[in-house]
């Protein structure tokens, strides 16, 4: 069997001379016997084969079909490739193949499919718990958990719907295989998952990479931090990541690059989304070439989000670069570990920025829902006999959606579950009554994550062999000193000097990365009973694509924008020459040919007065084309699209005086929802103006994943 087996591990990997890695045989032989398995070995080792080679045997020996939960789909399509090298068949359902969804089905019940990838989220969906997974459990041969770590409550990355795998496995047929695999786990959450799992033999194997460099560099400043990422990454071997914590700095990142001549793409959750309607499948498209285009070297870097993260697979990677701190070792060695998995040298370097202790208490104060939101959404339920969307939530609450969903996740996968989807709609079930969100649990994850951001701190701070830090934080019953970071080196791997030059043209390139302000395509349903705007935005009232000068706070002109709002109470004559410049490097067609402002009863004079003098410098008339009809709340107060939107219902009218046909830039200070601009610009059209440029000095976003 062993000999077997070592053939069919050469033919997956298409290598003649491949042997086992420790306890890879191990591991197979005890699924053969039906034991539950939580394996523990770093990135690299070859867990997707334990799973494979396994369910090849199982098959051969008549069990059923291989059920597969794992978190990304780059990784699904990875794992689909090399399961057909051994001839099995492999399948996915998920939100990018509905059309294909019956067929798969069908070949299920045919017991024509030898493996299942599912997410955990698909989990949670009601039709595909009945249609597939109450028809499969029952004669499931093994069932695979990739990134287990994600089962536990003190799991880096709180996954909610990863709860829902205990079901299944409280309901496998007795003896039924388990496998559970990970890479960063400590010993706190191994324990847990083995747990929750239920009779569960841990297999740890050591985490070292001996190809690893590792270097840190306390690089404070936003364009030192650019500068030098500008310099090193050509000189580095191969292509590679640069992970970045929000999505604004990864496209900006990205963009500062590709100005220096590197072949440089962001890459994030919302890649290929473009508009708001547009289709999850195309937006997967679009980062599944990206994932290619790594692969396949034909890209020297990819800028990245987390998006690119559990189940990214190149065994070349070069190089892994953090552009700011993660909030944990886990989160670090998981990324840092993509690299040099099959060469003999890869560089990670981790550099400090001084917004890294903001951006990570933000990720860790949004982490859990506050109980008042699920008070709120628990009445709301409680209120509605036949349920609410997610979308009718945001009707009824001053909620933003990803908190709704958050709430609902969460409460959806308690004992007794608060509320459920049957179909559609979610609904309150009698367990909804009284119930409240477990804080003695929060309050253990959220102190564990701020020592996890602590220990991060001293990560960055350590005199010792860096890899050996990792280790130790992870539990590794193996660390050791590597001796080839820069650390035990006693000297930097790479240059920490950055040129003067090059800093400076970093510093002038985030005083011109515009931002640009894409219109909006559909009015909330309902949320304009006084201006009648339903539907689709139409082209005889959609505003054009506008330009924003910087993000709020930013390195570029951010802060002396904040500076201008709340301290000095007036604009600089600086923003309004550097707004003028933006204009003439964008040079909108139609070109514009007046200038109007978003009015303001809190502060009447603040941007008449910048728009004027940007009316001036443009050589252009300025008109106060808009007024207040009514005060309403700040538009900071309102948290989703729809309450946003409704907040705007016949506040402003068009002084029919002072508007013109010609085309305009429409002025703001901070924009945000970009709903404020939307609806002055479809006054605008409806008055007659041919056409609307938005132009705001700052996007106010703290960017997402």
């Amino acid at each position: 069997m062993r000999e077997r087996t070592l053939q069919l591990l050469r033919t997956t990997l298409d290598d003649p001379q491949a042997e086992f890695r420790n306890d890879q045989w191990e591991c197979i032989e005890r699924l053969l016997r039906g034991e539950r398995l939580l394996v523990v070995q770093r990135t690299g080792w070859g867990k997707s084969m334990v799973y494979f080679l396994a369910t090849r045997l199982l098959r051969d020996q008549g069990h059923g079909p291989t059920l597969l939960v794992s978190p990304l789909l780059a990784l699904m399509r990875n794992q689909i490739e090399a399961a057909e090298r051994i001839g099995l068949r492999a399948q996915t359902i998920n939100s990018t193949n509905t059309s294909e969804w019956d067929s798969i089905e069908q070949e299920l019940r045919d017991d024509a499919v030898d493996i299942l990838l599912i997410s955990p989220e698909r989990l949670a969906n009601n039709q595909f718990h009945n249609d597939v997974l109450t028809r499969v459990a029952p004669r499931v041969g093994l069932l695979a958990v990739d990134e287990a770590h994600c089962i536990s409550d003190w799991g880096h990355e709180f996954r909610p719907n990863y709860r829902r795998i205990v079901h299944i496995v409280r309901g496998l047929p007795r003896g039924t295989p388990v496998l559970a695999t990970t890479a960063t786990a400590n010993q706190r959450v191994t324990d847990d998952v083995a747990e929750q799992l239920g009779r569960v033999s841990i297999v740890r194997g050591p985490l070292a990479r001996e190809s690893l460099r590792l270097q840190n560099i306390d690089m404070p400043d936003t364009t030192a931090r650019m500068a030098w990422l500008a310099q090193t990454i050509p000189t580095l071997p191969g292509s590679g990541i640069v992970y970045a914590l929000t999505v604004r700095d990864a496209e900006r990142v990205a963009e500062w690059l590709r100005t220096c001549g590197i072949d440089a793409v962001a890459y994030h959750a919302d890649v290929g989304k473009g508009g708001e309607e547009e289709a999850d499948a195309d937006a997967m498209s679009q980062r599944e070439e990206l994932e290619q285009r790594l692969l396949a070297n034909d890209v020297k870097v990819l800028v990245a989000t987390v998006a690119l993260g559990m189940g990214f697979d190149k065994p070349d990677l070069g190089f892994v670069i953090h552009f700011q701190r993660p909030a944990s070792v886990v989160h670090y060695y998981q990324q840092v570990g993509r690299a040099g998995r099959a060469i003999d040298e890869a560089y990670g370097v981790l550099l400090r920025g001084a917004e890294d202790d903001d951006i990570a208490q933000y990720f860790r104060d949004t982490a859990f829902p506050p109980q008042e939101h699920v008070d709120a959404i628990l009445q709301a339920l409680q209120s509605a006999d036949s349920g609410l969307s997610a979308a009718e939530l945001e009707a009824c609450l001053n909620l933003r959606r990803a908190q709704i969903n958050k709430a609902l996740t969460y409460m959806s996968v308690e004992e007794p579950a608060p509320v459920t989807r049957p179909a559609k709609k979610w609904q309150a079930t009698p367990s909804s009554h009284g119930y409240r969100v477990n804080q003695a649990l929060v309050g253990a994850i959220l102190e564990i994550r701020s020592r996890e951001q602590e220990e991060m701190i001293r990560y960055m701070g350590h005199t010792g062999c860096l890899l050996e830090f990792l280790e130790r934080a992870l539990d590794d019953p193996a660390a050791r000193r590597c001796g080839v970071c820069a650390n035990c080196r006693g000297n930097p791997l790479l240059p920490v000097d950055v040129a003067y030059d090059l800093a400076n043209q970093a510093a002038l390139f985030l005083k011109h990365a515009f931002i640009r302000l894409e219109p909006r395509g559909r009015w909330p349903k309902g949320a304009f009973v006084s201006e009648g705007f339903t539907g689709r935005i139409g082209d005889d009232l959609r505003s054009q694509e506008g330009r924003a000068l910087c993000t709020w706070r930013d390195a570029g002109w951010g802060n002396l924008v904040a500076d201008g709002k709340y301290t000095s109470h007036r604009f600089d004559d600086k923003l309004v020459r550097a707004c003028a410049a933006m204009t003439r490097e964008w040079a909108p067609l139609p070109q514009p040919e007046w200038v109007t402002c978003v009015p303001s009863l809190e502060r009447p004079e603040l941007v008449p007065d910048f728009a004027a003098r940007l009316a001036d410098e443009l050589g252009l008339p300025f008109h106060e084309a808009l007024t207040k009809a009514s005060r309403n709340r700040p538009q900071k107060e309102m948290q989703n699209s729809f309450q946003q939107a409704r907040n705007l219902d016949g506040v402003f009218h068009v002084e029919q005086a002072a508007a013109h046909c010609g085309p305009c830039f429409l002025v703001d200070d901070v924009v945000d929802s970009r709903w404020t601009m939307t609806v002055a610009a479809a006054l605008l059209r409806r008055a007659g103006c041919s056409a609307v440029f938005p132009l705001a000095l700052a996007l106010n976003s703290f960017g997402r994943e």
